[in-house]
């Protein structure tokens, strides 16, 4: 299982919309408050590029020396259409200072020193240290795992429904005759998570754990390579 630092810093650093969210600012639309792009520094601090006339860079240059406390604000949502399309939220809140003359004409910097941070996922809910934070690696898959999930579901649905049978004695209690709806709903070097929907609308999650964790789409290739093989026999 990866731990909740690895799990924050895997959603900080993938695509899932993010926005930024201050104390005391009204800003008239969420979008001018959505980083262009956000990455980590060795220390663990975020770094936001903003459009240069946003109200959180307009805030941040006018804090001067006074700590102005920020939260981003994640949302990780399914790649592929599934009910409860929600699969987890993260918090990553400290303060705000602005790094002039890092980014191009119209977008401004801003740093985001991390005092504490927070998720929300089909884990757990668990807080996460600045320290966990600033030690963990993303995980490998994440700048992939959209695309993957998208491949399996519109490429390998037949597959993907023999992974019922490998429940065990779930498999006869929740996989009868007519066989639900398989739908891959996420992906990390541990393993896949499936959600299984019947036609009654009812759904119900399993996850398939990898033999060892892979490191890259090489290695994820053949890990799936031997679920579906298993699941076959």
């Amino acid at each position: 299982m990866p731990s909740a630092a690895e799990r924050t810093r895997t959603l900080v650093q993938s695509t899932c919309s993010a926005v930024l969210l201050i104390p005391g600012l009204n800003a008239p639309g969420s979008d001018q408050l959505m980083p262009l792009s956000r990455s980590v520094g060795p220390d663990g601090d975020l770094f936001l590029e903003l459009p240069a006339d946003s109200p959180a860079v307009r805030a941040a240059t006018h804090a001067e020396d006074d700590e102005l406390t920020a939260v981003l604000e994640i949302t990780d949502v399914a790649p592929v259409s599934v009910p409860h399309r929600i699969r987890g939220r993260a918090w990553v809140s400290g303060w705000l200072t602005t790094v002039p003359g890092v980014s191009g004409p119209g977008r401004m910097t801003l740093r985001l020193e991390t005092g504490e941070a927070y998720v929300d996922d089909m884990w757990g809910a668990e807080e996460v240290e600045p320290e966990a934070f600033r030690d963990a690696a993303p995980d490998p898959l994440v700048g992939h795992e959209a695309e993957l999930l998208q491949h399996l579901h519109a490429a390998h649905g037949e597959q993907l429904g023999t992974l019922c049978g490998l429940l065990g004695e779930r498999s006869a209690r929740r996989c009868p005759a007519h066989q639900p709806s398989v739908v891959p709903l996420a992906l990390d070097r541990h393993g896949l998570r499936v959600r299984f929907c019947e036609d009654r609308g009812a759904c119900f999650d399993a996850r398939f754990e990898f033999p060892e964790p892979v490191r890259d789409v090489s290695e994820l290739r053949q890990a799936m390579h031997t679920l579906f093989e298993a699941a076959a026999h």
